[in-house]
């Protein structure tokens, strides 16, 4: 499935975040997680965000307009990067600011690596978003890596440790699994009427 997707902008401090126009979608994970591949994955495009082999090459905020209908926002990875400390402490206020004060956030898309399960990080996040009322999907990522019995165990693992209503979706960038459940969810998300 191609769909219609182009690169708006990129901002390095929180001055520089465009003005809010569409909805918009946050992506977030740790740095390793295949954020830029699944980006890539939804819209059918393979060189709209950038991939690398190192970990932590996003470090920027970076909007993607999709069908004219909303925008998805990378936001650059936590835990693991190949950055050093100080650049990556520069990333929090960057972060935080984006998720915690921007009016046109309308969900996150939380990823997370399918072999690596629930982290610190994301047992606060979870919370912290509810607490603000923001819709978020969990999507476990790198699905094709295991057996479809070990999925299932490692999707109901995380609804558990994350106290979630509904199972996270389990996605594949390789064999596209979970593609069409993530745009149902994305879909409904900033289809919404605003609160």
């Amino acid at each position: 499935m191609k769909v219609p997707a182009v690169f708006v902008t990129s901002a390095a401090q929180p001055s520089d975040f465009p003005f809010g126009t569409l909805p918009e979608l946050a992506v977030v994970g740790r740095s390793n997680v295949g954020k830029s591949t699944l980006i890539n994955t939804l819209v059918g495009h393979d060189g709209l965000a950038r991939t690398s082999r190192t970990p932590g090459r996003t470090r920027l905020v970076n909007w993607f307009e999709i069908d004219r209908k909303f925008h998805l926002v990378d936001l650059p990875g936590y835990g693991y990067a190949a950055v050093n400390r100080d650049l990556k402490e520069s990333w929090r206020p960057l972060i935080e600011t984006y998720l915690a004060k921007r009016d046109v956030l309308a969900g996150v898309l939380l990823l997370i690596d399918i072999r690596r399960g629930v982290q610190e990080e994301e047992l606060d996040f979870i919370p912290w978003l509810a607490a603000k009322k923001i819709p978020v999907i969990v999507a476990l990522t790198k699905a094709d890596k295991l057996a479809k019995n070990k999925r299932t165990l490692e999707v109901m693992k995380a609804k558990k440790d994350l106290g979630l209503k509904r199972d996270p979706i389990a996605v594949s960038a390789q064999t596209a699994e979970g593609i069409e459940a993530m745009w149902r969810g994305m879909l409904k998300i900033v289809e919404a009427p605003k609160q």
